[in-house]
């Protein structure tokens, strides 16, 4: 089969579309012949070693939907030719709060999703939307159960809350912002161009600040008031400016480090405001199986920039890279 192989951390570009084993599915679990995959900026911290626990050679990919053409022993049979898609880890563990050593996702440690045919635990995938596209269904899974966790598990968002979503344009905050206006939220964005912010008001935003201009939380507060939920993924640019324009009782959810790894705060602006700082990343087997419950009764749909073969896999990191537009990235197989 073809895959995207990496096997030596030395860029996007030292990847290599090539052939490698056809895989066959263990007990216990499915093979998919893959139809479409979509690109993280995870690939691009893997290709550049910037990931703990780097495993190479590595089949990169983590989000993908296609069709289960073979099943392992112990595994119904009916399950040949399902349409489904893919829990982007594996090995959560036990306790729903936090991820057990074992944890990892698709890309590396485990086999990626960039490639003709993966195998993976058959409770692992879930039936394909069909209102989706496997394009669509492809672009949803990392980033989409990012969101979904910090939004639900960690925000606890309630219809008619005031969300703050930062750094609009990234796959994570694309997707917080179409499940928040989902759930009936009153969503708030930053962004570092006018134009995004445009975009996100044509996806059900009520507006937003560019965090280029000085003092933006001002902005912010004139703009929305006090807001209820933070989905940040770069505190250490953020959080000074909106921290005073937390509600009280307000849940701030990071999930990155864009732009630094530290950032200051002040404590009272928490405690007399009764709020609270979570850190979340990825989510469970079950995140996944409600969000994507949830998208099929929503009729969700993402965003999608734009469309490669995977012949083309190593030129779609590349755009990915260099500051492409606002949505995913898919790669068709």
């Amino acid at each position: 089969m073809k895959a995207l192989v990496l096997t030596a951390p030395q860029g996007p570009q030292s990847a290599t579309v090539t052939e490698r084993d056809t895989p066959v599915p263990a007990a216990g679990e499915v093979r998919v012949a893959l139809k479409a995959a979509a690109l993280n900026h995870r690939e691009l911290w893997v290709s550049l070693g910037q990931y703990p626990g780097m495993q190479l050679p590595a089949i990169l990919g983590a989000d993908g939907a296609g069709v289960v053409d073979a099943v392992g022993e112990g595994v119904d049979a009916d399950m040949v030719g399902r349409e489904v898609v893919l829990y982007p880890a594996a090995n959560w563990g036990d306790n729903p709060d936090y991820p057990s050593p074992e944890f990892g996702c698709l890309g590396m440690p485990y086999p990626g999703t960039l490639a003709e045919y993966i195998c993976v635990p058959a409770d692992a995938v879930v039936a394909k939307p069909a209102g989706l596209t496997f394009a669509e269904a492809a672009a949803i899974p990392l980033a989409g159960l990012t969101a979904w966790r910090c939004l639900t598990t960690k925000g606890n968002l309630k219809a008619g809350e005031k969300v703050l979503i930062t750094g609009i344009g990234g796959g994570v905050a694309i997707q917080a912002l179409i499940f928040a206006v989902a759930m009936g939220a009153e969503v708030y964005v930053t962004s570092g161009a006018q134009d995004k912010i445009d975009q996100a008001v044509a996806l059900g935003a009520k507006g937003g600040v560019v965090y280029k201009q000085e003092k933006w939380g001002k902005s912010l507060a004139a703009l929305a008031g006090s807001v209820d939920v933070v989905i940040d993924g770069a505190p250490a640019v953020s959080f000074a400016e909106y921290s005073r324009c937390l509600n009280m009782g307000a849940r701030v959810v990071i999930y990155g480090p864009t732009g630094g790894a530290k950032f200051q705060v002040v404590a009272p602006e928490l405690f007399f405001r009764h709020a609270t700082i979570h850190g979340s990343a990825m989510g469970t087997l079950d995140d996944f199986r409600a969000m994507m419950a949830f998208v099929a009764e929503r009729n969700i749909k993402p965003v999608i920039d734009s469309q490669f073969n995977l012949d083309q896999a190593v030129d779609a990191l590349l755009y990915l890279q260099n500051d492409h537009g606002m949505g995913k990235i898919v790669v068709n197989i």
